[in-house]
């Protein structure tokens, strides 16, 4: 008998390989898989290139900027520059002005857009169709149009120069981006099964209670959703807050971090000229340091709540902005 001694040579499995690279319909492929995350950390390094060099510039020393050899890591962690510029936004009394400013109209925009979605999702009134068109287009209008008119309007009122200018609108229903606000809720309790509140109602509950009760008990998570981007959209607003809460003519006590970061380099200077050598002069590292410490607080909150806000946010069927 003749013996074999040849090796078997693989055979190529065309659907086999295509199965593995693109998947099935109860597994996804490598190469599927590989394509999605390469694209995922493409744009996830586009987000986080420019905080990473923020981070990184903030805690260099003059010396390192000036050497070439130094472009990421630091020779030695120099946190005199988030030092100076705690001092020059005089960080701790902004920052409390800063929650203020942004916390109290968060929360009239939290409870009014609440209450002015829920009316919109549960009743029918005359004209309801026209003053959603009208809440819509107002959204869609760029606030520029409406800088000027509100800024007289607000002097009329005397409310200029004060926390007024914002807790006045957003008691209205009319807050910051509380168009887009009014939208979510109103979308959402459109969800809720109309048995419910029919169910409190043969119970007893008035509208009222029935609103408390059953609506918002179930509407956390756009009530969350809608309370972080509100903060944050207050918090970033440099022009508008700089324009009727601090005083664009007169100036008034209020300020916020963003606002100081924004007219940094001038209240760094004159801090520098007050104290002599004990401050040194502008660079890049104080600008980012001074940068880093307007974020601070928001980065801080989304990583507590980082959780509960993307539960929330695919709950709510929004995508953000």
């Amino acid at each position: 008998m003749k013996e074999r001694t040849g090796i078997k040579m693989p055979v190529f499995n065309r659907d086999k390989f295509r199965k593995v690279m693109l998947g099935s319909k109860d597994k996804q492929g490598i190469g599927k898989l590989g394509i999605i995350y390469l694209l995922l950390i493409c744009i996830g390094f586009v987000y986080l290139y420019p905080l990473l060099y923020m981070i990184s510039r903030s805690f260099m020393p003059i010396d390192d900027l000036l050497d070439t050899s130094v472009n990421w890591l630091p020779s030695k962690f120099y946190l005199t520059n988030y030092v100076n510029a705690a001092k020059s936004m005089n960080f701790w009394k902004t920052f409390v002005q800063s929650v203020i400013i942004a916390g109290i109209p968060t929360l009239l925009n939290v409870v009014m857009c609440s209450i002015i979605g829920y009316g919109f999702a549960r009743y029918d009134f005359k004209g309801k169709k026209i003053m959603m068109a009208i809440l819509i287009f107002s959204f869609i209008l760029p606030p520029q149009v409406t800088m000027m008119p509100n800024y007289v309007w607000y002097s009329d009122l005397k409310i200029l120069n004060s926390l007024k200018a914002f807790i006045f609108p957003a008691f209205l229903g009319q807050g910051l981006k509380s168009q887009i606000f009014i939208l979510i809720f109103y979308q959402f309790f459109k969800q809720v099964p109309q048995a419910l509140i029919e169910a409190s109602k043969i119970d007893g509950a008035g509208h009222f209670k029935a609103f408390v009760k059953i609506a918002i008990p179930s509407a956390a998570p756009a009530i969350l959703v809608v309370f972080l981007f509100s903060i944050v959209w207050y918090w970033n607003e440099s022009y508008l807050t700089q324009l009727y809460v601090c005083g664009a003519v007169s100036k008034s006590d209020w300020t916020t971090l963003v606002v100081s970061l924004k007219n940094f380099a001038d209240t760094y200077s004159a801090q520098a000229s007050v104290s002599g050598n004990s401050m040194l002069s502008l660079n890049e590292s104080i600008k980012m340091a001074g940068t880093m410490l307007s974020i601070l607080p928001l980065l801080i909150m989304y990583f507590i709540l980082q959780r509960q806000f993307v539960e929330s946010v695919d709950r709510t069927g929004i995508t953000g902005e």
